[in-house]
């Protein structure tokens, strides 16, 4: 099985390259909708926001009013960190869950769409990781754009997450998406030729495939085991 890590910034496109997976039949984990599902209400990590941040993040049907609660941890990195360590244990298992699912489903290419990929440790788990990188300037017209939010609100939002220069450099794969929408799906249809070449041995005997390979294999070996030691008892 290959893990695929996915990650960008904050309008880079790292969403738009998601769906180009999806749209060529390779699943996608998203953190952003596993965030979403344990923070529903009355989950665990619902309780342990809602203890930590009032209820004044909270809609009146109960649910937690995420702008809201996305304003105040984008403008204060100390609140930011706090719900990034309350939300982590939940957010990982509910990955860790998705895949296991898919695993058992046999895909042998899964992509990890996890916008704090690196700060979240979940590097070492992916390989290859791809970045999708965009300048300074277009990410920040993009957002503004995209979000109808002022140049302060997006420069916070921005400056909240590591610099996708960085994230550049810790990358095995690099998309660039300062063109046009042709010119991306240009450069994805190399990354999906790189993505879904065949798998090492190491990658293979991580397979359902292989697991089940490794499996027949011990029970064939048991079998033969009992016949043999089965005569030299006759």
């Amino acid at each position: 099985m290959r893990l695929v890590g996915l990650t960008g910034g904050i309008a880079s496109g790292k969403s738009t390259v998601s769906n180009l997976f999806k749209a060529h039949a390779i699943p996608v984990v998203d953190a952003d909708i596993v965030a979403r599902d344990v923070l529903k209400k009355g989950t665990g990590g619902w309780k342990k926001v809602v203890a930590a941040f009032g209820e004044e993040i909270l809609q009146p049907d109960g649910e937690v009013d995420r702008p809201r609660l996305g304003q105040i941890v984008f403008s204060d990195p100390g609140k930011r960190q706090l719900l990034n360590r309350l939300m982590a244990p939940y957010i990982s298992s509910g990955i860790f869950w998705q895949i296991f699912k898919l695993w058992m489903k046999g895909f042998k290419v899964i992509v990890l769409d996890i916008p704090l990929l690196f700060e979240a440790k979940m590097d070492k788990w992916t390989k290859p990781i791809i970045v999708v990188w965009v300048d300074p300037e277009t990410q920040l017209r993009r957002l503004m754009t995209r979000d109808r939010s002022s140049e302060e609100e997006a420069r916070n939002r921005i400056n909240a997450q590591m610099s996708l220069d960085l994230k550049r450099s810790k990358a095995d794969i690099v998309i660039t998406n300062t063109g046009s929408l042709d010119e991306l799906n240009e450069e994805f249809r190399k990354v999906l030729f790189d993505v879904t070449r065949p798998l090492t041995w190491t990658g293979f005997w991580l397979s359902r495939q292989g697991a089940l390979s490794v499996l027949v294999s011990i029970i064939v070996g048991v079998v033969f085991c009992r016949k043999i030691f089965g005569s030299n008892n006759l």
